[in-house]
């Protein structure tokens, strides 16, 4: 044993009975060292969504998150439900000239230059009520960020070449829709069809094959001018201060006069949303959809909605619950926790029915009216059980909920939107969503205080208010065996969900 060693074990043992320290408090300072720093947190400060409205109307909002990268963005209050006066599809171009040559940018791919100096990406999304341009990239570049943002939504340059290769991106787009092996994208389309027919989040959202040559410059010009107006815009922010975004703002975005000239914006479409309910029915030929090693058996698609709630009133929270609660998903699951094995429809459904394919609770909620439905595929002989199973799903949800099916759904809920919003583009995307819909933002616990507190009264409630409705259905694939709107319709109103009986005389 070297000395080292030696004189080390004899260390440890005397510092270890404690009597070679000095008889210093661990609670005090110790001497001569230096007075810590410690990083405080404000809790409630921290996260506070901060909101400015410029003298133009415009909104700014901001929520600081720590890190290097920061997401900004302008959400518009325009989208498809707004085109009730233009042929339908100026949302869909939009999305797809996005940050395209503006009066700063000869191209896209200066736009992505000066992007990348700052490690940045840029995207634009249109849905039915909402368009968003948004910037994920470095916090030292927020300047430009902010004067690209400006430049992409106040003066693109909208030239001939480019409203062309849009024309033709739109175009495959439609035939992409029409081949997908996920019937999902076109079956929303249809049930929003069928349940706000001919009105405001009825209208297509993507561009109809008629309209992809009506679309021009001139149109887009008219259009814009109406809708893109700083009272209907909210610049957002996650990642960077507050004082420095409304700076910026007022830099790029205050006097800013757009490249379809500044006046008053007319024709703007206020209409509120007119749930009718009814039945869009597609006959398509389901057998060839995906080829291959593997083929997906031909299936025929249904999707059963009825009239929720906007998000703007209380009973959104007891809607979200009973989504929640129904789940369910596909017949092939790796299963595993949080996959929502124990939801109705994967009880109910899925585990007993083992022709069924598919079996989803959506929930689609808007400012004026939201819609809840369920989507369900299988083999086109069994469409009429399949479509039974479906309505005796929808009258069950009037009765009493499980205390621990409502306390694992409320869960769930809880843990999916606060696992959601560590993603910086999900906060954005909320904070800008809630300041343009309603000018302040609900923070994480409180929306999951509002989730604590829905009851088994609650889910009941709304659910037996929500069967008062018609129905809307939509159904894509081999329809021999579909039952009538009127068979659907009395099945809902019926105690136990099941469909009319049919007698036939001859088989």
């Amino acid at each position: 044993v070297t000395v080292s060693a030696l004189f080390g074990i004899a260390a440890y043992r005397r510092y270890s009975s404690g009597s070679g320290y000095p008889n210093v408090s661990l609670s005090s300072p110790l001497p001569g060292i230096p007075k810590p720093v410690f990083a405080a947190v404000d809790g409630h400060e921290q996260c506070e969504t901060k909101i400015t409205t410029l003298e133009n109307g415009l909104k700014v909002a901001s929520q600081n998150k720590f890190g290097q990268f920061c997401t900004v963005g302008i959400l518009v209050n325009s989208g498809s439900r707004h085109e009730t006066k233009y042929p339908s599809g100026i949302a869909h171009f939009l999305e797809k000239l996005a940050f395209s040559s503006t009066a700063q940018y000869g191209s896209k791919d200066e736009i992505l230059l000066t992007l990348e100096k700052h490690g940045g990406i840029c995207d634009c999304q249109t849905s039915r009520d909402t368009t968003m341009y948004a910037v994920s990239a470095e916090v030292k570049g927020l300047d430009t960020v902010v004067s690209l943002l400006s430049d992409a939504v106040l003066q693109p340059r909208l030239l001939d070449e480019e409203i062309e290769m849009t024309r033709m991106a739109v175009r495959f787009e439609l035939e992409d829709l029409n081949m997908r092996p996920d019937p999902e994208p076109l079956l929303t389309e249809m049930i929003h069809a069928a349940a706000y027919r001919g009105n405001t989040v009825g209208l297509p959202r993507f561009c109809p094959v008629d309209n992809v040559e009506k679309i021009d410059k001139t149109l887009l010009h008219t259009y814009l001018r109406s809708y893109y107006c700083p009272e209907r815009m909210v610049l957002a922010g996650v990642g960077i201060e507050h004082e420095q975004l409304v700076a910026c703002a007022r830099k790029y975005l205050l006097d800013v006069k757009p490249v379809w000239g500044a006046g008053t914006p007319a024709n703007v479409d206020l209409s509120v949303a007119q749930y009718t309910g009814g039945m869009v029915k597609m006959d398509k030929d389901m057998s060839d959809v995906s080829l291959g090693p593997t083929p997906i058996p031909e299936l025929t698609h249904i999707m059963i909605g009825l009239e929720s709630c906007s998000f703007l009133e209380d009973e959104f929270i007891p809607f979200a619950v009973l989504n929640m609660m129904m789940g369910g998903g596909g017949s092939f699951s790796a299963g595993g926790p949080g996959k929502g094995m124990f939801t109705r429809l994967y009880l109910n459904v899925l585990n007993r029915h083992h022709w069924m394919y598919n079996a989803t609770s959506y929930h689609h909620s808007y400012e004026d009216s939201g819609l809840l439905c369920i989507h369900a595929s299988a083999d086109p002989r069994q469409v009429r059980e399949m479509v039974e199973i479906i309505t005796r799903e929808f009258i069950q949800m009037a009765g009493t909920a499980g205390e621990m099916e409502l306390e694992r759904a409320k869960t769930q809920l809880k843990s999916m939107l606060m696992m959601n919003l560590e993603s910086r583009p999900v906060i954005f995307e909320d904070v800008g969503r809630q300041v343009l819909a309603t000018g302040k933002r609900k923070l994480p616990h409180q929306l999951c205080d509002l989730i604590s507190n829905v009851t088994g009264s609650d889910i009941k409630r709304v659910s037996t208010k929500m069967l008062r409705s018609k129905p809307a259905v939509a159904a894509l694939g081999d329809l021999r065996q579909m039952p009538s709107y009127e068979h659907i319709q009395a099945a809902l109103s019926s105690k136990d969900g099941r469909l009319p009986r049919m007698y036939r005389l001859f088989r």
